[in-house]
């Protein structure tokens, strides 16, 4: 299985460039930010830790119903130099770190964690409450994301007394801020990977002795640190920037436990990525768009296996996915249910979500749901219900959509699930026009299902895949969280130049971007290889 395989750590750069992709310049880069931290620190960095970027070519707003998803890692990524402070000042506290970032916009800032112990609870309460970083969730900096990867390595790796090294890191990336492309997820699992190395941590990945850290691992630890800043993301975008490999999607399935398996993707096309420019903080908005959306899919999970009579626990955050489990006689134990089955599920709730609409509709196509109403669908009391659905995530609406939610998810989870049939058969179709054709079209549903079930398009997004499709697109829709960001398109191979100057010269935003400017907001990619770490001699 792909999550068991330990993270790569490098030592050789012509081995490490060659997982990368062809895209870009990579040496470059690498060489660049090797020689500023050497011009900043006055030495060279122990450690370069890097984590691509992420683009979801179908499955959007399903990962945390735990229904499968179709990303692939780009080339573009966020890289982080690091190395222990030699001599550490006296007055240094243990674990104290000073970050930079090569663009000038982001400032040094200079930060410890600080030890903290609770008398009189269980080792595993003192365990958590060992350390302390503080970030604010409310006003998210650069280097929140560059804490949060910290944080994980302190709790899951220095409890006990121990104290981690005193460092200096620098950062660069590729991957804009806000473009759905999981610049943030990116920066997490890099500064994970980072200070795990440098406090020795991936010595096994390296020497082959003793226990290794899995892709897996460092999954499961990115996701938890994410949500540290705010975000309770669901998996996808941390699998796919750890556990990608080149020339393929990544087909990563969240249930019944995390698993992820390469999906071939057909010749004959290339995925474009254009940036609406519409930066979507998705940390900053989560109380009205995605945590909001989180609640939604969960509290429909619990209204749907009431409908369904089937057996949920008191307290249980039970998901879409589970639902269709239990419905369809799933057993845990034994493993996830054949496709097909899995299918013909899906095709039944798409009737079952009937009994999400209110009893009342306020007017046509309007089937939202007010507090009361959803509490009173759930059958539980007003307490139980905001202990369990609303205690841990603060959330902004009048309507809740729940039956548009439930909706999109089930008819997105089978895209997905075609998406990846449809690639896999490809290499036996005797018409690969035919096959780029059906991808197509259901990355065209699934844009308008996103636009209108889930609602997390924008104006914008709309007319930047209506453009692409103009253009000479097959398919086109947006791509990450939405709400802005990117969309991508994919674009018959020969078509890929012609493409980029005709949306270059019709999406208003681009007019009179040029060169590298232009180059920043759409181009090519091909799927790259995950996270990493180069070990310097």
């Amino acid at each position: 299985m792909a999550a068991e395989q330990p993270i790569p750590v490098y030592t050789n750069l012509s081995d490490l460039y060659g997982s990368l992709g062809t895209s870009l310049n990579h040496a470059e880069k690498w060489n660049s930010i090797a020689e500023e931290f050497q011009q900043r620190f006055g030495r060279k960095p122990a450690y370069i830790a890097r984590a691509p970027g992420r683009v979801n070519l179908i499955g959007e707003h399903i990962d945390y119903c735990l229904f499968g998803v179709l990303p692939a890692a780009i080339e573009r990524d966020i890289l982080i130099a690091i190395g222990r402070r030699p001599n550490p000042n006296a007055e240094d506290a243990p674990g104290s770190v000073v970050a930079e970032n090569v663009q000038t916009k982001y400032t040094r800032q200079v930060f410890a964690p600080a030890p903290r112990r609770r008398a009189s609870v269980s080792e595993e309460e003192v365990r958590l409450e060992e350390w302390h970083l503080d970030i604010n969730t409310k006003q998210l900096r650069w280097e929140s994301y560059v804490k949060a990867g910290y944080y994980g390595v302190l709790i899951n790796y220095f409890a006990g007394g121990q104290n981690p090294a005193s460092v200096d890191l620098l950062v660069t990336g590729t991957v804009p801020a806000g473009s759905g492309l999981s610049s943030s997820a990116a920066m997490v699992v890099a500064s994970t990977l980072a200070f795990l190395a440098v406090n020795e941590k991936l010595e096994a990945n390296f020497t082959g002795n003793g226990p290794k850290i899995s892709k897996g691992q460092l999954v499961e630890m990115a996701v938890a640190n994410e949500k540290r800043v705010g975000v309770n993301s669901g998996g996808m975008d941390q699998a796919a920037s750890v556990i990608s490999v080149p020339s393929s999607a990544l087909y990563i399935s969240f249930f019944p436990e995390l698993s992820a398996s390469a999906v071939p993707l057909p010749t004959g096309a290339i995925f474009i990525i254009a940036n609406s420019l519409v930066v979507s903080d998705k940390a900053v908005t989560a109380k009205h768009n995605y945590n909001l959306r989180v609640v939604e899919t969960l509290a429909a999970a619990r209204i749907l296996a009431r409908h369904l009579e089937l057996k949920v626990g008191k307290t249980e955050k039970v998901t879409l996915r589970e639902v269709v489990g239990r419905l369809a006689g799933e057993v845990e134990e034994v493993g996830a249910m054949p496709v097909e089955w899995l299918l013909e599920t899906l095709k039944r709730m798409e009737r079952e979500i009937e009994c999400l609409k209110p009893k009342k509709s306020s007017g046509e196509g309007q089937f939202g749901v007010t507090m009361e109403e959803m509490i009173e669908m759930s059958g539980m009391t007003a307490e139980e219900f905001k202990e369990v659905y609303l205690s841990w995530v603060e959330v902004e609406a009048t309507q809740f959509q729940l039956y548009k939610r439930a909706k999109h998810v089930f008819s997105e989870a089978s895209r997905v699930l075609q998406f990846r049939q449809i690639c896999l058969a490809a290499e036996s179709s005797p018409s690969p026009s035919d096959v780029i054709k059906d991808l197509g079209k259901l990355m065209n549903e699934s844009q308008t299902s996103c636009d209108e079930l889930f609602q997390c398009s924008c104006p914008e997004l709309n007319e930047l895949t209506n453009i692409a499709k103009d253009a000479g697109a097959i398919g086109s829709r947006l791509t990450g969280a939405g709400w802005g960001g990117c969309t991508v398109s994919l674009v018959a191979e020969g078509d890929v130049d012609a493409f980029i100057k005709k949306v270059s010269a019709t999406y208003g935003p681009y007019k009179g971007l040029q060169d590298t400017a232009l180059s920043e907001v759409i181009f090519a990619t091909k799927p790259s290889s995950g996270a990493c770490v180069y070990k310097f001699e």
